[in-house]
């Protein structure tokens, strides 16, 4: 557009060789990107201020569930993103195609942690645990910490750690205070970056893209999640003590 012009059009032109074509302007993309996460903000805020409500708190939990939120962001992207950009109903096909490949590895690994948590549970490791934090004077902030980090050694996976630390813990949470419930969730988040190594993907992404050897890799990228996970960890302690 001329430098004369007073307004903007909603879609800017993109000059990149053989596909040119219209590409959505910044405040497009980001509606788009942030509607998912408003949608869920919302629910979140008519849950905290009128929860037994009507009108409009059950749409909002309704339009706020995550599946629900994401759903209509995907809508919502078809023609902002998509039509916006010109795409038309083959490219769009094509586009969703292309895409599934990419996440199957996403939602495989997040179906297996779902899996192998649920295997644990059934065990009774669960209650076990447990019966160990009420009767032992260890943290129970530590030992879910703990938890998150041996899983994530074994499996390589953050994914798998938080899922599967969360439902062994979960009867551990009974009759808890909800911020201290909080502060172990922060606490399995913490133990679920800890120390990654050849099991996990990341570690070999991070190792190829900035053309690292192994050593290297571990003493930079494994070193920093590491510290990050006890820095973690001592911080939730210390909020613990105040909880």
């Amino acid at each position: 557009m001329g430098a004369g012009h007073g307004t903007r059009e909603p879609y800017e032109r993109a000059e990149d060789g053989e596909h040119a074509g219209r590409r959505p302007a910044f405040g497009i993309t980001l509606f788009t990107v942030l509607l998912p996460v408003v949608l869920m903000l919302a629910r979140a805020i008519a849950e905290v201020v009128a929860p037994d409500a009507g009108g409009l708190t059950p749409v909002l939990v309704f339009l706020g569930t995550p599946l629900v939120a994401l759903l209509i962001a995907v809508l919502v992207a078809i023609f902002t993103l998509g039509r916006g950009a010109g795409m038309g109903r083959e490219a769009l096909s094509k586009t969703f195609g292309d895409s599934l490949p990419p996440i199957a590895g996403i939602i495989l690994i997040v179906a297996a942690g779902g899996g192998f948590k649920q295997t644990l549970v059934d065990t009774g490791i669960g209650s076990v645990l447990a019966d160990f934090i009420k009767g032992s004077s260890v943290s129970p902030l530590l030992l879910a910490w703990l938890v998150a980090v041996l899983i994530r050694l074994g499996t390589g996976s953050a994914t798998v750690a938080t899922v599967t630390a969360s439902g062994i813990l979960q009867p551990a949470t009974v009759g808890m205070p909800n911020a201290e419930i909080s502060l172990l969730v922060l606490a399995i988040g913490a133990g679920s970056v800890f120390f990654s190594h050849v099991n996990d993907a990341g570690f070999w992404l991070t190792k190829e893209y900035f053309g690292l050897s192994v050593g290297q890799n571990i003493r930079t990228w494994s070193l920093m999640e590491t510290v990050l996970s006890v820095t973690g960890l001592v911080l939730v302690l210390i909020l613990g003590i105040f909880v």
